[in-house]
């Protein structure tokens, strides 16, 4: 395969369920299958709705859904610029090292330059060797003083409340 037979495209409606495929693969590989609780039409609405939360582009190989990315618009208040935050970036198995997840952060760089964004960021799961590695031969730096903090659940509306919780 060449890189011209991958087809990199923004999601549209009527493509929830490829993603939502890919999101159940992406669980599947990092043994989180049990986290995925979503559904296809919430993913709908909150990808195509008046207001989305969150934008989508796929990768297609014969126009069959390889390869996803999952991003939304947060903001950097010391650069006053927007940014890009990459929930999610997945390619299935078989269409790895096949320059799929690279043409998928291209596009993403790409959009961030366009739109002017002081910054393109995401997460990665500390045991996943393959993807620090390919992230890091793409230029990104690993922030080893910065952790994660996440509110879910109970927790969340203890929070909301104004109440701690012990967990």
């Amino acid at each position: 395969m060449t890189l011209s037979q991958i087809n990199i495209r923004t999601a549209v409606p009527g493509d929830e369920a490829a993603i939502f495929s890919l999101i159940r693969a992406l669980a599947a590989y990092e043994n989180l299958t049990e986290q995925v609780t979503g559904s296809e039409a919430g993913l709908r609405s909150h990808l195509f709705s008046d207001r989305p939360y969150a934008e989508a582009i796929l990768a297609e190989i014969n126009d069959s859904a390889v390869g996803f990315a999952l991003f939304f618009y947060n903001y950097s208040t010391f650069l006053t610029k927007p940014g890009i935050y990459l929930e999610d970036l997945f390619v299935l198995p078989n269409y790895r090292s096949q320059g799929i997840g690279k043409a998928l952060l291209v596009y993403l760089a790409q959009r961030a330059i366009a739109q002017e964004c002081g910054r393109l960021e995401w997460s990665v799961l500390d045991w996943n060797e393959p993807a620090i590695g390919f992230y890091q031969k793409m230029g990104a730096t690993l922030l080893p003083d910065w952790r994660i903090c996440r509110v879910t659940g109970d927790a969340l509306g203890q929070m909301a409340l104004g109440k701690r919780t012990n967990s």
